[in-house]
């Protein structure tokens, strides 16, 4: 099953600025099928509240809570007691926030937009990837990944079928993204401020790096689904020890690498916070940002507190605060961060089967999943640990971190015409500035956007990586007809525009008939411009 090309459903929730402080709209950024394209008003229950309140007290570390809905007077909440507070009760508090999570997210139309999209995976015999956009910052502390849709259900962050992450569509456009046929790994293991002495702190941080390490050479995870990932990839792990942030930007400059890992301290801020390298060294998100981006670094990973949370002021939250956020809009493909305080022993035993599903071809949600059902059976439902690896993705990102081994089986089946008695028709794509330069859809069918395997590559920043297919469909016509018939897929972020009688026509995850003849450009009207012809040779 190439990665790439699993259904996708993205879907946006923002408070509704001119209505009462209660009401958000959530809506459908990206879908596999026109159809699920659905918007939904709802209003935030006071029950969610009072759920996530003695969710706060119950597993939090931080002192003051958080509130989703700001009123002029926090809701009560009973403190408490030694025998409510037993394993039971945490773990029915963990399913009944989950349950009403996803009620109040996946009601309405928004539902009914589920079930096809899930309908569509199901049927192509792939899983579903659910991106979650939060626009509203009051609304990202709250633990999405936990949702469920009933009792003794999955919740959605365990589901290897509903592959589930966050994601924001404030971002920079995706530079090139290679997948590669190495790990390659550059482990900061920066300063922890909570520990006493500086050689306590370097003999732990290189006793981390040495499990990493290990982690990556160990044998195939027990359940992995072999036939789909097999032959392991060489991995290559480079620890750097509390550098300096001159030594730190060296390293990503020069070291060639995929991945990113941070174990240390943050330090929340509303520039994405602070990273302390070493007791005379911090990096703040901004900057590391710039560089991860710049060096073409493909997922970071941060064990430290808070990587996934935004930075408040009172109980005002600030927007695009947290670390993952602001990596992720300066065109990081994917950041993996924590949502509250990890314990050593659960961030460990998470990078270790995280790493170990990454050197597999995992893709990278996929892997996350696996890691999450580790901590969960080691430290049972009823526990945070779970829950706190929070997933952020570039929406344009398809979470291909290591090449998959069946990349290059064809994924649209095209029928070729079956005609060869009269001149063979020719369908091919022509520049509308140079007659010379020309492309020619081979075997029916053209892949086009910006990644180097497509057989048509347009770099230009407004390009999806995978844009659009166009490929020959026999529907029917008649033996002996002049031309077959050929259609343009669209499967991008900005769309694709089609020339018509009345001027530039947008198509967005749709599927058109080509007339010879006709204009095309991929993501803006200022592209370049292409005709689509059918030629008789």
């Amino acid at each position: 099953m190439p990665v790439g090309v699993n259904p996708c459903l993205s879907l946006a929730i923002a408070r509704l600025s001119t209505a009462s402080p209660e009401h958000f709209a959530i809506w459908v950024l990206q879908a596999p099928l026109p159809g699920a394209y659905v918007h939904h008003d709802c209003i935030w229950l006071e029950e969610l509240t009072q759920q996530w309140l003695a969710w706060q007290q119950m597993f939090s570390v931080q002192n003051q809570p958080h509130l989703p809905v700001v009123h002029p007077l926090l809701p009560t909440f009973p403190p408490l007691n030694p025998e409510t507070s037993a394993r039971g009760y945490s773990g029915r508090l963990m399913q009944e926030f989950g349950m009403s999570l996803w009620q109040w997210l996946f009601s309405g139309s928004i539902r009914n937009s589920l079930a096809q999209s899930r309908g569509m995976a199901i049927g192509q015999s792939k899983p579903l990837r659910l991106r979650l956009d939060i626009r509203d910052p009051n609304l990202i502390p709250l633990p999405w990944e936990i949702m469920q849709p009933e009792a003794g259900k999955q919740s959605i962050a365990l589901n290897q079928q509903l592959l589930f992450s966050r994601t924001t569509n404030d971002v920079d456009p995706l530079s090139l993204v290679r997948a590669r046929e190495e790990l390659n790994i550059l482990l900061v293991l920066g300063q922890n401020s909570e520990r006493a002495s500086q050689s306590d702190d370097l003999l732990q941080l290189q006793q981390e790096a040495d499990i990493l390490i290990q982690a990556i050479k160990q044998h195939p995870i027990p359940g992995t689904p072999v036939e789909q990932f097999t032959a392991p990839v060489p991995a290559r792990v480079q620890p750097l020890i509390q550098p300096t942030t001159a030594a730190l930007i060296d390293a990503l400059e020069q070291g060639n690498y995929n991945v990113f890992f941070y174990a240390g301290h943050g330090i929340p801020a509303p520039d994405g916070g602070s990273l302390l390298l070493s007791r005379d060294a911090t990096i703040n998100g901004t900057e590391l940002a710039q560089v991860l981006a710049r060096t073409k670094i493909v997922l970071a990973v941060f064990n430290a507190c808070w990587g996934a949370q935004p930075d408040r002021i009172e109980q005002r939250t600030i927007p695009r605060s947290s670390l993952a956020e602001v990596l992720i809009h300066h065109g990081v493909p994917a950041v993996l961060a924590m949502r509250d305080l990890i314990a050593d022993r659960e961030a460990l035993s998470f990078i270790e089967t995280f790493t170990e599903a990454l050197a597999q071809r995992m893709p990278i949600d996929l892997a996350v999943a696996m890691a999450r059902q580790q901590l969960l059976t080691l430290y049972k439902f009823n526990q945070p640990a779970w829950t706190l690896p929070i997933l952020y993705m570039h929406p344009e990102f398809e979470g291909e971190l290591i090449q998959s081994i069946d990349r290059g089986i064809t994924e649209l089946p095209t029928i070729l015409p079956s005609h060869f008695d009269a001149p063979h028709p020719v369908a091919l794509l022509r520049s509308l500035e140079d007659d010379d330069r020309v492309w020619q859809i081979r075997g029916g069918l053209m892949r086009v956007g910006r990644r180097p395997e497509n057989d048509l590559v347009i770099s230009e920043q407004w390009v999806s990586q995978k844009h659009a297919k166009i490929f020959c469909r026999e529907t029917g016509r008649e033996p002996g007809a002049s031309t077959p018939s050929y259609f343009l897929e669209d499967d991008s972020r900005y769309g694709t525009f089609i020339s018509s009688a009345e001027g530039w026509q947008k198509i967005h995850h749709q599927e058109v008939v080509l007339q010879s003849g006709v204009q095309i450009k991929f993501g803006s009207l200022q592209g370049q411009g292409l005709e689509f012809a059918i030629e008789v040779e």
